[in-house]
This record gives structure tokens, sequence and C-alpha cells, in this order.
């Protein structure tokens, strides 16, 4: 059947009335980038080596990241957040992770996977008791998922949460938890009726200090080493059942749920890391000589800059449009996954790029590009892998 030039009009009128996104940043959201580049230069930048080297967790820089309204930044304001948009967040993670993605994951996992959680599903008691703190950077949260045998098979949870009436026994352990020992709150996914497989999984907040709860030994890591990651272990901790989160069986589904909003949040911090590192060698490029020139002049080294930033561009419209079906209320479980695919993928091929743009440099720890390639590849690995998100895309579009 053949579509006639009125109906191809009509379609695509059709679509970009529904479709259209303004890729304009509004003067606040310019404003909200100028202020993290501006904190990401003075304040994450000095000691950025030594805290790497050292893997110490930048807590003087995370006090100031929850006075500047980061650590909360979509938070309704009556809770103490900021009250901004996705996109809005989406540029902050980008800056910071331009510098220092030890700092942004932090920046991460408190507003995507802890405060959004708490207020999209958790009830009035605990957004007072939990999310104005967290929002305001009081204090910060862990997200608690995987497990020694359950990483991406995330509906094999070991950790048990045995309902005992007014609270529950929650035993197990959890691996690779990031502010693993700095955190305050914790939402832990448990099992608490295996014959009822994914809907018999419970989040439960539990609070750092209760009864039987021992933080484990810090992860020595290849990148990201001033975040701080441990392991959890849970011994009969004694958990009450206001602290669960939603309806009895609703863990899986809040954990899935939770997850796509901070694949957005990896999504950007891959962008910020493959873009500090495109910046890097951009300039080095243009003083570095070889054969009588700046080695920007050789088209070897053009041509790299080329395709890095392009990828680069590419992945900034993919970030931005999953922020910005969040933004609308659309479903960003597909827009979500392609953008953290493919910025990670970017993160990972810029950072190596731009080491080797910055020949034997590239390999010194003072050039920084060192430290975003090992940064990047973690990007391809937390909150779903690479390969997961390739299973979300695919039934994304293959059920259409």
């Amino acid at each position: 059947m053949r579509i006639s030039h009125y109906n191809l009009i009509l379609a695509i009128i059709f679509y970009h009335n529904f479709n259209y996104m303004d890729y304009t940043l509004t003067e606040e959201q310019k404003m909200i980038q100028q202020a993290a580049r501006d904190f990401a230069q003075n304040e994450l930048l000095p000691g950025v080596i030594e805290r790497d080297d050292a893997q110490q967790f930048p807590t003087e820089q995370v006090k100031k990241m929850g006075e500047l309204g980061f650590l909360g930044m979509m938070v309704n304001p009556k809770y103490g957040g900021s009250g901004l948009d996705t996109v809005s967040y989406a540029i902050v993670m980008e800056e910071l992770s331009k510098v220092d993605a030890s700092s942004s994951v932090v920046v991460s996992v408190n507003n995507s996977l802890v405060c959004y959680g708490i207020e999209a599903y958790g009830t009035e008691e605990q957004k007072e008791k939990y999310l104005t703190k967290l929002a305001t950077g009081e204090i910060i949260g862990a997200f608690c998922l995987s497990e020694p045998e359950a990483g991406s098979d995330a509906t094999s949870q070991k950790t048990t949460a045995i309902d005992k009436g007014d609270y529950y026994v929650l035993n197990g352990t959890k691996n690779w938890i990031t502010n693993g020992s700095t955190a305050s709150v914790y939402i832990v996914i448990a099992q608490t009726d295996k014959e009822k497989g994914h809907k018999g999984i419970n989040a439960l907040i539990v609070e750092k200090g209760a009864e039987g709860f021992e933080i484990g030994p810090k992860e020595n890591k290849l990148g990201i080493r001033g975040s701080d990651t441990h392991s959890l272990i849970f011994n009969d901790v004694k958990v009450p059942k206001e602290n669960r989160i939603g309806e009895d069986g609703f863990g899986f589904k809040f954990a899935m749920k939770t997850l796509s909003g901070g694949r957005i949040g990896i999504a950007s911090q891959a962008l910020g890391i493959a873009t500090g590192a495109y910046e890097l060698a951009k300039e080095y490029s243009n003083q570095r000589k070889s054969f009588g020139t700046e080695i920007s002049n050789h088209q070897a080294i053009a041509f790299k800059l080329a395709d890095m930033h392009t990828q680069i561009e590419a992945a900034r419209h993919l970030v931005y449009k999953a922020a910005w079906d969040k933004d609308k209320g659309h479903n960003f479980d597909l827009s979500g996954a392609m953008a953290k695919l493919y910025a990670s993928k970017v993160a990972m091929d810029t950072t190596i790029e731009a080491v080797q743009i910055h020949g034997g440099n590239g390999f010194v720890k003072e050039y920084h590009v060192e430290r975003l390639m090992r940064d990047a590849k973690i990007t391809q690995i937390y909150e779903g892998t690479s390969e997961i998100q390739k299973i979300v895309i695919s039934r994304g579009i293959l059920k259409n």
C-alpha cells in the first residue's frame, strides 16, 4: 500500500508534535552546568590523583556537593531536594565525571537509586525520616542488590528476609556496594518467599549500626578507587516492617524500576569521562610537537579527535533523550539502556585513544588520562552490564 505525500506529511507533523525534543539548554540549566563545572575544577581536581592513589573517599567534596544540592537534585523541595529535572542531573553528572568519577558515583547512587527509590515508592514516614536527610547530604545512602552469586541475575537472591510478624530477620551477603562504609542508610533487596520467585523479593531500609550488620573489607579496584566499595554482611539483623518499601513482594520490581533511572546517571558519568579525556587529548595535541609541528596537524591524530568528538556528541544525544523521556513521563527503559550501552562504550574507546594521543605521557598519572581510562571500564559493568543492556534493548524493540 502506497503512502500518499499528504499522509507522509501528516505522519511527520505527528512525529514532531509528540516526539520533538529541544536540545537547547535553558538558562537555569546553563547556570547549573557552570556551577558543576566550577566545582569540578576548583574542588575536585585538586588532589584527585592523590585520592585515587590512596583510595581515599572524597569526604569533604561530598559534603560540599550536598551543600550545593547535588545529592538530592530531583527530590521535591518539601523533602529538602532541589526539585530539578533529570536533564539537569545528567548535566551535573557529566561535568563532575570529567574530573573525578569517584565523586560523581556518589551523586549517582544517592540521587538515582536511593533518593528516587524512597521518594517514588516509600511511605510518607520513610520520606520524612530518611529522604529529608539524604536529599540535603546530611547523610548518604547505598543500594544493595548484587551478591556473590547474583549480579546480573537479580532473581537469584540468596540474602533472605524472613517475615516474623512485626519485623524481618535479614541474613546474607551483598557485594560491590558503593558507599559501603560511608552510607548511613542502606536499601537491601532480599528474598522473603523463595517459592514465589521474583514476586517473593522485598526491598528493606536498613540503618547503619543495626545489630548483626557488619561491613566487610574494602575492595581494591582498578578504577574509581576513591569510591567506597565494600561487601556487607547481615547476621540475623532485625528490620522493622515499617522499613519495607512498597507492598510485600514488590522488591524485584522496585529494583528494576530504580535501576532504569540509575542507568541514566551512569550513562551521564560515562559521557563525562569520555568528554574529559577528549578535552585533555585535544589540548595536549595542540601543544605537543612532532616532526616540526603540533601533533594535531598530523592526520592520524586529527582523525582520532574527529572520531572521538562525533561519538561523544552521539552519546550526549542518547543521554539527554533518556533524561528527557524520564522528565516527560515516558517509558525510559529502552532509551536509558541504549544511552548506557553506547555512552559506556564511547567512554572506553575515547579514553584508550586519549592515552594513545598522549603517547608515553598517557601512561603517567600526572596527565590524568590513564585514570580516566581505568575509571571508564566500570561504566560497562555496574548498574547492569553492557550485555544486560542489550537484553533490555532487544526485548524493547522486539515486543513492538
